[in-house]
């Protein structure tokens, strides 16, 4: 990969060099020398391009394909789409707006059972409405 975008406005910078350390990945773009420079960027959203991004395993998926997806139970109520993804430290939790109101949906098997964009399917447990 030869660019990274920071910000919201997806501002393009030239990559020069990145390596791993501690879980996290440091980067190094052009035009920001040393750290108080980087500094500038901290907290800042870093985005690639979707060709550069790392292939996934089959069946996960990247936030931005979850967002947007039309929520329909396993009865074939539609429940409304996703709206944003809470992560949380157990699983990620699916926000969904509907005709109901909102609704919390935990990102696990048992109720998550088909991503199938533009749809996703889940079974409703016990205590989710």
């Amino acid at each position: 990969m030869n660019t990274v975008y920071f910000g919201d406005e997806h501002a393009p910078y030239p990559l020069l060099a990145s390596r791993a350390h501690r879980g996290q990945l440091l980067i190094k773009v052009e035009g920001f020398s040393d750290r108080s420079q980087a500094d500038t960027l901290r907290g800042m959203l870093v985005s690639v391009a979707a060709e550069d991004a790392v292939p996934l395993k089959p069946g996960e998926y990247y936030h931005h394909q979850i967002v947007g997806l039309s929520v329909v139970s396993d009865d074939g109520e539609a429940l409304g789409a996703v709206t944003e993804i809470l992560e949380t430290g157990a699983n990620d939790v699916y926000v969904v707006q509907g005709p109901h109101g909102e609704l919390l949906l935990p990102a696990i098997k048992s109720v998550i059972l088909k991503v199938e964009p533009p749809q996703m399917t889940v079974h409703l447990l016990d205590g989710l409405r």
